[in-house]
């Protein structure tokens, strides 16, 4: 490796002892994999970077990344003679509110005692949590709501959840908070300047804290990161105290974060919140007004939705009526005339909310093209109005990437079958000189521990279709028995789930646990049965771990492809042919996708899995069999279902089938 100067030579260095010497001195396993990436990511930060780590599963890239931002910020000190600019944090970006718990709770700590005990540190390693003000208590809304609630007739359950804020500070650590309750007690978007609770704020207290000199690291969600590069962009207070180094971590989910961020949406909860508060500001008529005008529009909608029948079926997204302009148009006039009449009436962040609507129904109505603008059911069916833009690589190049700190991207699934190309694309970074690309393998033996199995008599079916479940059931039925349970089934359909399990409820003598949206009651109780089999769809594809015995077989239903929508058909738009645009968008998207649902079957270096995979596009003279192949380990294969029951016979001991 070539370096630059001596610092960086010894910042190298140590990272060699680090690794071969103190984590496993202090019981932390560590692998050659690992300690290479720490140095690529070392380097990226010493020599201002920008580098993409696809780390595979068991790498351990937290303990990589974390070891390399300590180094950095060492060694760049010292180099500067403590100048104050270099003792700038470094920011942590992640999706989950799981890791970031980690880092705080579980990484950091350990990190700090293991290198002030070799005195490769002066002083203990500093972390905080920065997350929006929604995610906070304002002590003066929740003395209000609970006020109003006290003769009440509440939920017991709601309302000890709601009381117990007053000694827990942060909302994400109290269970049983109904939702309502959150919006109405969290600090709001824009504070007022004489607020008569400001003098003991804890929020107030909590920003003091993030904000000294002596915090190393601080830890947000992608969302928050984005926020405050839109706060520097327009010239407003950043969120973040100033970095000098950024990683951000589940980097595959940062343009859905950004699609949220640079865009806008306008439902039914926005709406009666939005009243709730003109409400408390006695203005209530006002606030009547908005939701009978909002739901007479909704009602119209549905109403024609319903009327198209089998063309809007089944689809999530869609676009707004033609049919229903002119009552939008009439919703806009009065929110037009609203807002003059609340000029200087109302606090600025409630008229600002509903400036920010009448803007979002003047772009559905001139069809601005800056925009990609539909509709998007909420849990009642009602119509969320949803705009995101179509520049979202260039607001990341702009607001991040172009401000030239180093910057660590990784994931598990960075990487697709043409390399990073679809993941430069989406960030930003297609035509940035600066990046540098990094692959680390996982460790874990797949093709001593992994069999592949693509049925070899999968034939294509009707979508939909009784014989498409029917065939379905049968494999499933098949592999579970094999196996023993021990089973996950991932499907890409709630509908097509809910078909199947239906067909195998008195067909499989093993416990079967289904799992709609948002249940960890029934992972949890999933994984306390040992041997069940558990169906699921959407968030299980990632982020939920199955080790040892419980997720022996993991069964694949479809392969995940993504479901068309506004916003694909806006990326259609850009490639010159429909096969052009699946090669660069939508095989390494399903490839992505299906790497971590694979992810879900190995999680230790003695967990032993088959991977099974039933979607007749995957056989032999399937049009996607290279692409599946491509974008996963190298694995033993089978296609009899002989060669499952042998595999695990092979690999289980007599306590697994107990």
């Amino acid at each position: 490796m070539c370096y630059k100067n001596e610092y960086q030579k010894r910042a190298h260095g140590e990272v060699e002892r680090i690794f071969r010497e103190l984590f496993p001195e202090a019981g932390l396993h560590v692998r050659e994999e690992q300690i290479r990436l720490c140095h690529e990511m070392l380097d990226a930060l010493m020599k201002n970077e920008i580098t993409l780590c696809d780390a595979g599963v068991g790498i351990g890239k937290t303990y990589a990344y974390l070891t390399a931002c300590i180094l950095m910020r060492k060694y760049s000190v010292l180099h500067s003679g403590y100048s104050g600019c270099d003792r700038r944090s470094v920011v942590v970006s992640t999706s989950s509110i799981a890791l970031q718990k980690a880092i705080i709770e579980e990484y950091v700590p350990f990190l700090s005692d293991v290198l002030l005990k070799a005195d490769l540190l002066q002083e203990e390693l500093k972390a905080v949590v920065r997350k929006g003000k929604e995610h906070f208590v304002c002590d003066y809304r929740l003395a209000q709501r609970l006020e109003a609630v006290r003769d009440k007739n509440k939920n017991q359950v709601q309302m000890e959840a709601l009381k117990s804020l007053r000694h827990n500070f942060d909302l994400d650590s109290v269970h049983n908070l109904s939702g309502f309750d959150r919006r109405l007690v969290c600090v709001p978007k824009f504070c007022p300047k004489e607020c008569p609770g400001k003098a003991g704020c804890r929020y107030q207290k909590h920003l003091d804290t993030s904000r000294k000199e002596d915090i190393f690291l601080q830890i947000c969600n992608h969302n928050y990161l984005l926020a405050d590069a839109m706060h520097r962009a327009n010239g407003y207070r950043p969120l973040l105290a100033d970095y000098r180094a950024l990683v951000v971590d589940e980097a595959h989910k940062l343009p859905e974060a950004a699609s949220q961020m640079y865009g806008r949406s306008i439902g039914r909860e926005d709406v009666q919140e939005i009243s709730y508060f003109l409400n408390r500001e006695h203005k209530s008529s006002e606030g009547k007004r908005l939701q009978d005008w909002f739901n007479t529009l909704s009602m119209e909608i549905r109403k024609d939705q319903a009327g198209m029948g089998d063309d809007i079926a089944g689809k999530e997204n869609f676009y707004f009526p033609a049919k229903c302009r002119s009552s939008l148009e009439q919703v806009r006039g009065n929110l037009s005339l609203m807002l003059k009449r609340l000029a200087g009436n109302v606090p600025y962040w409630i008229f600002r909310r509903l400036e920010e609507m009448e803007e979002l129904f003047g772009w559905f109505l001139k069809k601005d093209t800056r925009y990609v603008l539909f509709l998007q059911p909420d849990g009642r069916g009602d119509p969320v109005f949803m705009a995101v833009s179509r520049e979202i690589p260039r607001f990341l190049h702009d607001s991040l990437w172009d401000r030239g700190f180093p910057s660590i991207l990784t994931s598990g699934t960075l990487k697709a079958g043409n390399g990073f190309v679809r993941t430069r694309q989406m960030t930003g970074l297609e035509k940035k000189s600066r990046v540098r690309e990094c692959v680390a393998e996982s460790p874990f033996c797949y093709r001593e521990n992994c069999l592949l199995y693509i049925p070899e008599n999968l034939k294509a079916t009707l979508k939909g279709s009784r014989e498409e479940a029917e065939q379905l059931a049968g494999q499933i039925r098949d592999l579970v028995c094999s196996t023993f349970g021990h089973t996950l089934v991932l499907f890409t359909s709630y509908t097509l789930m809910g078909n199947v399990q239906q067909l195998l409820r008195d067909q499989i003598p093993f416990p079967m646990v289904q799992v709609w949206r948002n249940s960890q009651e029934e992972i949890a109780r999933f994984k306390k049965m040992e041997n069940a089999v558990l169906f699921a769809a959407g968030s299980c594809w990632e982020g939920v771990d199955f080790p040892g015995d419980m997720v022996s077989s993991l069964i694949i239903v479809k392969l995940p492809f993504a479901v068309p929508d506004p916003i694909h058909e806006a990326q259609r738009e850009q490639y010159r042919s429909l096969e052009s645009y699946i090669q660069n968008v939508v095989v390494p998207d399903m490839q992505k996708k299906l790497r971590q649902g694979f992810g879900r079957a190995i999680r230790t270096e003695q967990d032993t899995c088959v991977v099974s995979i039933l979607d007749p596009r995957t056989a032999k003279k399937g049009r996607y069999r290279s692409d599946v192949l491509e974008a996963l380990p190298k694995c033993q294969m089978a296609e009899r279902i002989e060669e499952v029951e042998n595999f695990i016979r092979s690999r289980k001991v007599e306590r697994y089938y107990s």
